[in-house]
């Protein structure tokens, strides 16, 4: 006689098949090709202030930052890691920009997500995380925020921040204007560090790197001289959690850490859009 299964043993069952779940034959998923780029001290009240960014004309009219400079990243992040532009401590080295390969995919249950990138030169620096020689985040957004669709992450990226040269508050990090996680105003935030750890949180009124519930696993790994990193996410999960479904298409970004880097010396994108079967700048289809 088979023995029947409580509520609780059902809803561990379910949770551990979700840990266990199988990654998509990456070989057969097309990958999608993007630069992250250096900042340099670039923040929101830069991008929206006319008079020294010229495209913040065409960010009113409701053009995106990636229609404008797509093609562009390379160098505009030369121009900031070389200390030519919104950079007054410029890093001798620093890695003006990373082409990176992303991948993703679903299985109705779970998204999946691989980033690759060849690891560039060392600057030879400072290690600001000795304990992380690389960490990769990625944001998600569910067109709630104002301007998220056109400027991506750059909303929570602030001239008050604690590493901005303007920033007093050592503990200020990320933060939305509006943010409201009440109101679904948050970006979904998840990372993985090269150290092994794996986070899933959200940045709202303040960046809080714990509390989600949607993150199965983060793993990366150094092949050579190439980083590969795969997400597994579940499709729902809690609060500070953007929920995904098929057809569905939310605002998307990602950041990389690279040289042992801290807050805003990182490579970032643009914002782009992540879509589930339906066409976006990446589109995860169902395997």
């Amino acid at each position: 006689m088979l023995k029947k299964l409580t509520p609780l043993a059902v809803a561990l069952a379910l949770a551990s098949g979700a840990a266990h779940a199988a990654a998509p034959d990456w070989s057969k998923v097309p990958a999608a090709k993007f630069t992250v780029f250096y900042p340099g001290a670039s923040p929101i009240e830069w991008i929206t202030k006319g008079s020294e960014h010229g495209g913040a004309r065409a960010l009113k009219k409701g053009e995106s930052c990636a229609s404008c400079h797509h093609e562009e990243t390379a160098d505009m992040g030369k121009k900031m890691a070389t200390g030519q532009k919104n950079e007054p401590h410029p890093i001798k080295g620093k890695a003006p920009a990373i082409p990176v390969s992303v991948q993703a995919a679903h299985d109705g249950a779970n998204l999946y997500l691989r980033f690759s990138w060849k690891q560039p030169p060392s600057s030879g620096g400072e290690k600001m995380d000795k304990d992380n020689a690389v960490k990769l985040a990625v944001m998600f957004e569910d067109n709630k925020i104002t301007r998220a669709n056109l400027s991506g992450c750059w909303e929570t990226c602030h001239a008050d921040a604690r590493t901005m040269p303007e920033g007093k508050d050592d503990k200020k990090t990320k933060y939305v204007a509006e943010g409201n996680l009440a109101a679904g105003k948050f970006y979904d935030l998840i990372q993985w560090t090269s150290k092994g750890g794996k986070f899933d949180g959200h940045v709202a009124d303040k960046r809080v790197m714990e509390g989600g519930k949607a993150l199965v696993d983060a793993k990366g790994e150094k092949k050579g001289d190439e980083w590969v990193v795969v997400f597994t996410r579940k499709l729902t999960g809690g609060e500070g959690d953007v929920a995904l479904a098929p057809g569905k298409t939310v605002n998307f970004g990602f950041a990389i850490h690279d040289d042992h880097a801290i807050g805003r010396f990182h490579q970032v994108s643009l914002g782009y859009t992540l879509g589930l079967d339906a066409k976006a700048d990446l589109t995860a289809a169902k395997q």
